[in-house]
């Protein structure tokens, strides 16, 4: 029986019931987890700062239109395969510390315990990222090293985490939402 899931950020888990098969190093996590959220998050960079702007409080042609679609995007480079790395290998590190203690009928439990610490855990990276990210496709006449300084001086280091725990709150709901999700079509067909 195999379920799976999509997170909120590209990334796609599946698991198995019934996983017989040996588990792949933290290496290999780390690579593949690294890898898969890169490419997600480069390829749709542009969208994203289309979603900035609009939103902006300047209003989208204040905040650059379509001009510089590509500020902020040194941010999310640098960020996105650390920010996806860690979620994969707190992910499956895990639900393998937690498949020697739960029966086979709580795995569902245990994939969105781990998902929900791989969460909590990879947003201590992408939030500062998406804070200068963010910021600077909202300013895209100021570079993602002058948005970080202008961060620091401004707010400390506090301000690089401004919305950790909403982040936080969306990403474990959104994992707990599509984890009973995929159970209860699993169960039922």
């Amino acid at each position: 029986m195999t379920l799976g899931k999509v997170g909120s950020h590209g990334r796609a888990l599946s698991f198995s019931m019934h996983e017989t098969s040996r588990m792949p190093s933290i290496s290999t996590n780390n690579q593949a987890g690294g890898c898969a959220g890169m490419c997600v998050d480069l390829t749709l960079f542009p969208l994203d700062t289309i979603k900035t702007r609009l939103q902006s409080q300047q209003g989208f042609y204040k905040a650059g239109g379509f001009r510089g679609i590509y500020a902020g995007l040194p941010s999310a480079a640098i960020g996105s395969f650390p920010n996806a790395a860690v979620f994969f290998v707190t992910y499956e590190s895990t639900k393998s510390l937690f498949s020697g203690y739960s029966a086979t009928n709580l795995a569902p439990i245990t994939h969105m315990l781990a998902a929900s610490l791989g969460e909590i855990v990879a947003c201590l990276i992408r939030v500062p990222t998406e804070v200068v990210k963010q910021r600077t496709q909202a300013s895209p006449s100021l570079n993602t090293y002058r948005v970080l300084l202008n961060t620091l001086q401004e707010e400390g280091f506090r301000g690089l985490y401004r919305g950790y725990g909403s982040t936080v709150l969306r990403e474990v709901g959104w994992d707990f939402a599509s984890s009973l999700s995929s159970s209860a079509i699993d169960f039922l067909f």
